[in-house]
């Protein structure tokens, strides 16, 4: 059977000097996410969620632990290799928008396709058609200060899609948005996600948005593991994930 899995963390280790000992944050952590699936990182604050995001986007290297990426083994690459992996295969979405405020929004969503030495004509088709599927068609030549919070965060998501990226990691995306605005803006991501897809992590504190995924994962001990969610009614907790 062809293996689906498109981001696989297997036994990362990582560790940070604190005073004149160790901190230990990750002990053989092991994750793997299939195309299309979307999983929630959620635990308390200082488990180790930020750490382990960081290392599945080639942010951060882990002390020990092989990664793979969209098929490619990312555990050994120098940081040119990393760059050229972020910029082609990974997508990233923050809790604050992160807009340039000097530009529209079509320009923004544009922004990382012209880096990457795509046309202004078809970098800004691109931009247009995902502004129509976040519905956002109207809104294209708007700057960031015209936008509302659901709409900027709209832009930074289909920022984020682009590039056809194979991994979508997410930190809090509707962490500032009210509960209604939050709304919108998850079920936008939800079709956007599985229309192309792409295999997404997101590190939430919104426990009801993350029982409405695939699957929900936490970090105890350094060690991943599976959460029982509403999708996946009488599943059991298992250290697999």
């Amino acid at each position: 059977m062809l293996n689906t899995d498109v981001l696989i963390l297997d036994n990362i280790y990582k560790s940070y000097r604190e005073g004149q000992g160790r901190l230990d944050v990750l002990c053989g952590a092991s994750l793997s996410i299939k195309k299309g699936e979307m999983v929630a990182l959620v635990g308390p604050s200082g488990c180790g969620k930020s750490t382990l995001l960081h290392i599945a986007g080639l942010l951060d290297n882990p002390d020990k632990g092989h990664m793979h990426i969209a098929g490619i083994d990312a555990s050994l690459a120098d940081d040119a290799a990393r760059a050229r992996m972020r910029q082609q295969h990974l997508g990233f979405v923050y809790q604050f928008h992160h807009l340039l405020p000097e530009f529209s929004a079509w320009e923004n969503i544009a922004m990382p396709l012209r880096l990457a030495g795509i046309s202004k004509r078809r970098a800004r088709e691109k931009a247009e058609a995902l502004l129509a599927q976040m519905q956002l068609s109207p809104r294209g030549e708007h700057r960031p200060s015209e936008l509302s919070g659901g709409e900027q965060q709209r832009v930074a998501i289909a920022r984020a899609l682009a590039t056809d990226p194979s991994v979508l990691l997410m930190d809090e995306p509707t962490g500032n948005l009210d509960p209604h605005t939050a709304a919108d803006v998850f079920s936008a991501l939800i079709k956007a996600v599985k229309a192309q897809g792409i295999a997404c992590l997101m590190v939430t504190h919104n426990m009801e948005l993350a029982r409405s995924l695939d699957r929900m994962i936490t970090l105890k001990d350094g060690v991943v593991e599976k959460l029982a969610s509403s999708t996946a009614k009488g599943k059991k907790s298992s250290r697999k994930a």
